[in-house]
């Protein structure tokens, strides 16, 4: 991957600014699997699963699309927080990698990769929606959204109002970030 990210040109880290939700949510990934590393490596003295991580990391990076500047710059960032976490498990690989996607980089001195909390800031949960127990969908709302509101998305969606087969709800219970179940 890294051979195919140099010979397509050079690319400069990711910067910040605003990011299409596909490459947002892979960034997220990204420094969601730099903190569990972290901790794999650090605390836990877990290094298969430290590279479980970065293999699921991989996998969610081969499936971005595009060759514009801004997926390229996502990409290299996360190539190299990729080189840098693998670093202490194969450091000769990682030694060749550095070099090729920074020119006139080194492994010594190259600092960890630190999470960037903003990465981690969600806009939008899904939820999972049930109607008397049982899994009847997935709906969308905002990160913040009240109880009130996370309802009222509940009832209205196309899945609850199907299987509510026009009956009023006796109660809607929301686990909040989880789910929300409808009891008619």
């Amino acid at each position: 991957m890294v051979y195919d990210h140099v010979e397509a040109g050079p690319a400069e880290p990711f910067a910040g600014g605003e990011l299409p939700e596909a490459l947002a949510g892979f960034r997220r990934q990204l420094h969601q699997t730099i903190a569990k590393v972290t901790d794999d490596i650090e605390r836990r003295k877990q290094f298969n699963t430290a590279i479980a991580a970065v293999m699921e990391l991989m996998n969610a990076m081969a499936k971005q699309e595009g060759e514009d500047s801004l997926t390229r710059s996502v990409k290299q960032e996360a190539m190299e927080a990729i080189v840098l976490m693998l670093a202490p498990i194969v450091p000769h690989v990682c030694r060749i990698l550095i070099k090729a996607l920074k020119p006139g980089a080194c492994l010594v001195g190259s600092p960890w990769p630190a999470v960037d909390e903003a990465a981690l800031v969600r806009n939008e949960i899904e939820l999972m929606l049930q109607v008397n127990g049982k899994l009847r969908g997935k709906i969308k709302v905002a990160a913040e959204a009240a109880k009130d509101a996370i309802e009222a998305a509940a009832l209205a969606s196309p899945e609850a109002q199907k299987h509510m087969e026009g009956k009023p709800a006796k109660k809607v219970v929301v686990v909040p970030g989880r789910l929300v179940n409808i009891v008619v």
